[in-house]
């Protein structure tokens, strides 16, 4: 049996992160997603176990301290991390396992697993980005400003990624997706979009 690989999946909040490795896990069976465990409350509509495993902060202190994490990070105040053993188990059902996590994360793994496929997604635009964030409806003003910021932060770090993705089109983005994945089993990559001009604008601090 084939052993599975690891597929790092990074983006800015409101970059469409979720709704694409979502809607990739419904079209090819042999890839799962790994869910994280977190320190922050539970939102609106979403299932413990599902979207996340929920905990309080003694308890994730104490699996950093078991060594029970592949990565973890803090993010906006909360802590987020990967679960080791539940990670290995699906690797050696042959199962490739999606990470979404960002570059603090992606850093810790690819020192562990130097030949994960990674993937950053980018917005088509700042304003884009703003009007995403602004349309969940889930924050204030003050909150999306920070997250905004945060943003061009988490994008900053794009060049440690092989694969940049735009999230304009859905559809586009995720038969990008597809392709990254596809190509990585068949142990070759995809050449790297030259987007200057487009990581120009999103970085920019004007």
């Amino acid at each position: 049996m084939r052993k599975g690989q690891l597929l790092i999946v990074s983006a800015p909040s409101g970059a469409g992160k979720t709704s694409l490795v979502g809607a990739l896990l419904t079209q090819d069976d042999d890839l799962v997603v790994s869910v994280s465990h977190t320190t922050r409350d539970k939102r609106p509509r979403e299932r413990d176990g599902v979207d996340y495993h929920f905990v309080d902060a003694k308890t994730f202190a104490a699996m950093v301290e078991e060594g029970a994490f592949l990565e973890y990070a803090e993010v906006f105040g909360h802590w987020y991390g990967t679960a080791r053993q539940a990670v290995a188990e699906e690797l050696a059902r042959g199962h490739d396992v999606v990470l979404e996590i960002d570059w603090q994360g992606a850093r810790m793994i690819r020192a562990e697993f130097p030949h994960a496929v990674d993937i950053f997604i980018l917005p088509p635009s700042r304003a884009e980005l703003a009007t995403r964030l602004k349309g969940r409806g889930e924050d204030d003003p003050e909150v999306i400003n920070r997250r905004m910021s945060e943003a061009r932060k988490e994008m900053s770090h794009y060049n440690d990624y092989a694969n940049l993705v735009v999230n304009d089109d859905f559809a586009e983005a995720l038969s990008h997706i597809a392709a990254i994945v596809t190509a990585a089993r068949c142990g070759r990559r995809l050449p790297r979009q030259d987007m200057k001009i487009l990581l120009d604008e999103l970085l920019s601090e004007n």
